[in-house]
């Protein structure tokens, strides 16, 4: 009897949700693109049967998995020395632009990358120097405000150079390990100028991979864009619940789900989804039922995908953050 009435419980109608078709399917690509993951480590030939997978591009399931993240856990935090304020200053460097031939061009020309170093003209150039050959320096992940109206500067790069130079002279870094939970260290974010509430939960995970901060990735969660237009294509009807409730609810009954749906989930070395994934497959379930539920038309009544899959020819060498003790 505990079991069945546990059952019930975890059930979307139970938690005031109505579900739509797209539910399952978020369950359902969760397993295949976790799938997709394993088969490119086993070196499999044939990644996955599903067309859209085949044809699309999607972040991996596990958001710490993408080849960004990785780079910022291998080449940016863990490579250098273990003062807090270089390691946040090379976060922020890295995660503003957040695109890895941008670091790594500037790393190349400065030679190394710390705050101790830290000279606005020469950085400065740099950038420039990329733009000026119409490099984009930029990642189309996000979009950064400018933050103008508080620097000045004529260019949006020399503008978030001053940000970050503000964030560390603020002394960001001893703020954040004072911070008792990733809420707190959330709401420190959101004091800088274009940072915004995506972007700022974005920029708490990043900097939680590091030594600096020990939250729990369980603590905290911020819908994004994306995963709202996810969570309003997987449910006609949420009631009283804000968007971060259900991502706490899906996160909370994955396994239930999973067993629901007769899935056999590949969890990376037995560690469940955390809130930050589960926020992340909602943004991803939004751009496959484009595709796959395309009667479903969301906030912004896209009906197409953008980017195709590409294979990437260099392989990653999967690490985590040290304090996750935790190996593939």
């Amino acid at each position: 009897m505990e079991k069945r009435n546990s059952i019930k419980n975890n059930d979307a109608h139970a938690f005031g949700l109505k579900p739509t078709i797209v539910f399952d399917t978020y369950w359902k690509f969760a397993v295949e693109r976790q799938n997709i993951f394993y088969n490119k480590i086993h070196k499999e030939s044939l990644l996955t049967n599903d067309v859209i997978l085949q044809e699309y591009k999607f972040t991996n399931v596990y958001r710490v998995l993408d080849r960004v993240s990785q780079y910022l856990i291998s080449d940016v935090i863990y490579r250098h020395d273990n003062d807090p304020r270089n390691i946040l200053f090379r976060i922020l460097l890295f995660k503003i632009f957040n695109k890895i031939e941008t670091w790594d061009y500037l790393e190349h020309e400065l030679d190394g990358i710390s705050y101790d170093s830290f000279d606005f003209d020469r950085y400065d150039n740099v950038l420039t120097s990329l733009l000026d050959n119409k490099v984009s320096i930029y990642s189309a992940a996000y979009i950064m405000a400018s933050a103008k109206s508080r620097y000045g500067q004529r260019r949006k790069h020399q503008n978030h150079l001053l940000m970050i130079e503000e964030m560390i002279e603020d002394g960001l870094a001893e703020k954040l390990m004072r911070s008792k939970d990733m809420k707190e260290g959330y709401e420190l974010m959101l004091c800088y100028p274009s940072i915004g509430t995506f972007l700022a939960y974005q920029l708490i995970t990043d900097i939680n991979y590091s030594e600096i901060t020990n939250y729990s990735e369980m603590e905290f969660v911020k819908a994004g864009p994306g995963a709202i237009e996810g969570i309003q294509k997987c449910f006609s009807d949420i009631g009283n619940k804000s968007y971060e409730d259900i991502i706490r609810y899906v996160t909370n009954t994955q396994e239930y789900h999973f067993q629901r749906l007769d899935l056999n989930f590949s969890y990376l070395n037995k560690r469940k989804l955390r809130l930050i994934d589960c926020q992340n497959i909602f943004c991803e379930v939004a751009k496959y039922s484009r595709v796959a539920h395309p009667e479903f038309s969301g906030l912004n009544g896209r009906k197409r995908i953008k980017q195709k899959y590409k294979p990437k020819s260099k392989e990653i060498q999967y690490c985590f953050p040290n304090k996750w003790n935790l190996e593939i």
